[in-house]
């Protein structure tokens, strides 16, 4: 059975447009999921990538169109202008942590509805009322926002370590553990469904 460890950014627009085909592709392989949120604009830092505001306004230009684009292409609502971007990751980040350890409900489901929040609702997911009713409303307890607090901060500096020792250098980036396969962004997952497949 193949692993896949999946690292993401709970307020990465290309991690939103990822949607579920990850997790369908998982169960079209008998594959697990293990989620790694992390601070993505440390990553960017430790990698040699520039975090948003600090690209050239045509880099960011390009981003809004393509963006536009796959939006589309996908069928999923997108505000290229968001209320609440950026917003501390880490409150959203601790709650998947923290169901992922627990179990109990949809972790799948659960990352994608941080990520809709931010970029299809109009939420603030570092909101301790919002980060409840996600947890709650994918069948997990809602006092996890509160539970998993010391245990989530130590696992998500670690994944951001994870990553860098890894490989990573953005979001979404999926490795497949036992053959070290690397695919970066929400655009590759037909190929790691291809690698799955020949595995």
């Amino acid at each position: 059975m193949a692993s896949i460890d999946y690292y993401l950014g709970t307020i990465s627009p290309w991690c939103y447009l990822a949607g579920d085909r990850l997790e369908r592709i998982a169960a079209a392989h008998g594959a697990t999921i293990t989620y790694k949120p992390l601070d993505l604009l440390q990553l960017f830092d430790r990698t040699g990538g520039v975090r948003p505001a600090d690209r050239h306004p045509s880099r960011m230009e390009y981003r809004g169109q393509e963006l536009a684009r796959w939006a589309e292409h996908l069928g999923l609502p997108l505000n290229l202008k968001p209320a609440h971007w950026p917003v501390n990751m880490a409150p959203s980040s601790y709650a998947i942590i923290a169901a992922q350890q627990t179990g109990g409900g949809d972790l799948g489901a659960l990352v994608q509805a941080f990520m809709r929040a931010v970029w299809a609702e109009e939420r603030d997911i570092s909101d301790d009322a919002v980060i409840r009713e996600i947890l709650g409303a994918n069948g997990f307890d809602p006092g996890l926002a509160d539970k998993g607090l010391f245990v989530g901060a130590e696992i998500y500096g670690r994944n951001l370590e994870d990553a860098a020792n890894a490989g990573v250098f953005g979001a979404p980036f999926y490795i497949i553990r036992e053959t070290d396969q690397r695919f970066w962004g929400q655009d590759r997952l037909d190929f790691l469904d291809r690698a799955l497949a020949a595995a």
